[in-house]
């Protein structure tokens, strides 16, 4: 299964190349298969690569999910021994 990841544009650093906030983590990621990505954007990141824009309301829509998800796997084994 392949996962792909909203992340917030903070810095272009070369014509092809991005620091992304991914949660918290600062990331350099390739900008090679995108065009017009600035500063303040969020894109999805799979495997190093920023596959497609995404708009703002939509990635904290996503991130939301996967929090929510996370919260879920917190939370203790309540299945009988």
């Amino acid at each position: 299964m392949c996962l792909a990841i909203p992340a917030c544009v903070e810095q272009l650093i070369a014509e092809d190349s991005a620091i992304v906030n991914l949660g918290g983590v600062r990331k350099e990621i390739s900008l090679a298969l995108l065009d017009d990505v600035a500063v303040g954007d969020y894109v999805i990141v799979h495997v190093g690569y920023a596959l497609q824009k995404l708009d703002q309301a939509e990635a904290e829509r996503t991130l939301e999910m996967f929090a929510q998800l996370s919260a879920m796997n917190d939370l203790p084994d309540e299945s009988p021994s």
